[in-house]
């Protein structure tokens, strides 16, 4: 089987973007800071290793800032024999945080496109998916993000995105909502155009009469 690597874009990192990144005693110092402010004292047993933690943690939590989304899917397969129906993705389980309020959003993604020159490794999608999750995000950017990379490097047909998420900006502060879950799309092409495709897509999904798109 062939593939085809598309030319290499900048990647969009902490370094494209041109923020220096502090040491790793600032972060940690940032962190104890914060928890001087909340009222306890960060050099209590229970508290003296939680700065680390922290930081080693938020290296976990946003490791998408030092990826590039498009670069994923640069290796391509041209060999599909006429292959044109969709190809899609269920149920990618996904963390990412808030931007507002830097707590978790928790939920999945569905993720399909109709490949009009060549297909992508499966994987590759769930892979996007992490890409943006693990930033700072708000959903609806989000889910126009791996949408719009989908689009731009695979050139398909159209391509459609759902996301189902729970925010705990909702559930954990004075809101309490709990069992609140947001839905959003993000249709292209043939997915936009084509109420069937569209329909199709959701069928699959199980969410038929959603009016996503």
């Amino acid at each position: 089987m062939t593939y085809t690597n598309k030319n290499r874009s900048k990647p969009e990192s902490r370094s494209a973007l041109a923020i220096p990144a502090p040491s790793r005693d600032e972060a940690e110092a940032a962190v104890r800071t914060l928890i001087r402010w909340a009222g306890d004292d960060p050099t209590r047993e229970g508290l003296i290793d939680t700065p680390r933690r922290v930081v080693r943690a938020y290296e976990e939590f946003f490791a998408g800032y030092a990826q590039d989304p498009r670069e994923i899917l640069e290796r391509t397969f041209e060999e599909t024999d006429g292959y044109d129906e969709m190809v899609l993705l269920k149920d990618i389980r996904f963390e990412s945080h808030c931007e507002h309020h830097m707590v978790p959003i928790i939920g999945k993604a569905h993720v399909a496109y109709i490949p009009q020159y060549r297909v992508v490794g499966i994987s590759k999608l769930a892979r996007i998916v992490e890409v943006y999750a693990k930033r700072l995000q708000i959903q609806e950017k989000m889910t126009a993000q791996i949408a719009n990379t989908i689009s731009g490097v695979l050139q398909p047909h159209g391509v459609a995105v759902v996301i189902e998420a729970a925010h705990q900006c909702m559930t954990t502060r004075g809101v309490r909502k709990p069992g609140v879950s947001m839905v959003t799309s993000h249709m292209l092409g043939a997915f936009r155009e084509n109420p069937s495709t569209r329909r199709e897509f959701l069928s699959m999904i199980g969410n038929p009469a959603s009016g996503c798109g």
